[in-house]
């Protein structure tokens, strides 16, 4: 949910960015939604998804698909409407975290990648790269900073 809020803020309209999950929640992350709103960002207004709604032969084409959580990562893809450049961006996964301390740093820290990674692929020269080079860039972005 935290890459829609980003992406859809970096975006300025440009970009139009959904977010979904192999396993979603109920509900979003209480944390998640502040760490979002203290960012300046505006959470999605609608719970988690469930990719199936993303991935049905009638669902609107993608260009861009990153997965975020390796469980996802090791899944069998779907089949995604317009055939869309897909790419692994691991992230910190916080339901690993009990501690409600150490899930924020985790969230934090999740927030802070997702910013710098969306803001690198917003202003790719999308229009002007092969596919290929675009994969390349995005699986490039996908590699921890650290």
């Amino acid at each position: 949910m935290m890459a829609e809020a980003i992406a859809n803020s970096i975006g300025h309209g440009t970009i139009e960015a959904y977010s979904a999950g192999v396993r979603p929640s109920a509900r979003v992350d209480p944390i998640a939604v502040e760490l979002m709103e203290r960012a300046g960002l505006s959470a999605p207004d609608h719970p988690p998804r469930h990719v199936r709604e993303f991935s049905a032969p009638d669902s609107p084409p993608l260009d861009f698909v990153f997965t975020l959580s390796d469980t996802a990562a090791g899944e069998a893809p779907p089949i995604w409407p317009g055939h869309p450049i897909t790419a692994h961006w691991s992230c910190i996964d916080p339901d690993q975290f009990d501690d409600p301390d150490e899930r924020r740093r985790a969230l934090q820290r999740t927030r802070s990648e997702l910013e710098r990674r969306l803001r690198v692929f917003a202003n790719l020269p999308v229009k002007s790269l092969d596919r290929m080079s675009l994969q390349i860039h995005l699986d490039e972005l996908g590699r921890p900073s650290d």
